[in-house]
């Protein structure tokens, strides 16, 4: 008689069902239903046959991105709306420094009574994305 051990019988009797759990488990929580934007999506009719390729998904670019980020952020800088430090933006060092340069001008825009100051902050976050990922970017560091 051992001690401590566990039979077989009682192993296999909780490994059934946790098995059959884990094989129902996708079934259970709708992976691949209908209208989940995953399998079962019906091919639509097209020239190549009745099977029509789904585009492929758009990649944005490190500078779209950054412009985006620092356009955003601006706004809000201007408008009084932001809170907290560039990390909490989700910004790196040298976007932060883009949006301090894009908000000082915005300011300026708006103290000679420029109208459209949106076009403005585009402008030069785009501008300043491009520039500074000419220079180098961010670098090739762990905070990349």
């Amino acid at each position: 008689m051992r001690r401590g051990g566990t039979s077989r019988a009682r192993v296999r009797a909780f490994a059934a069902p946790l098995v059959a759990a884990l094989l129902a488990g996708p079934t259970a929580t709708g992976c691949g239903a209908t209208g989940s934007g995953h399998a079962d999506r019906a091919p639509s009719a097209g020239a190549d046959g009745g099977r029509t390729t789904p585009p492929s998904p758009r990649v944005t670019s490190d500078e779209d991105l950054c412009t985006k980020l620092v356009g955003h952020w601006s706004r809000k800088v201007l408008d009084g709306r932001a809170y907290g430090d560039y990390q909490s933006m989700g910004l790196s060092g040298g976007q932060y420094d883009i949006l301090r340069e894009v908000v000082d001008s915005a300011r300026a825009a708006e103290r000679q009574g420029v109208t459209d100051v949106g076009r403005l902050i585009d402008r030069e976050a785009r501008e300043g994305c491009v520039e500074w990922y000419r220079a180098g970017g961010p670098g090739e560091g762990p905070w990349r």
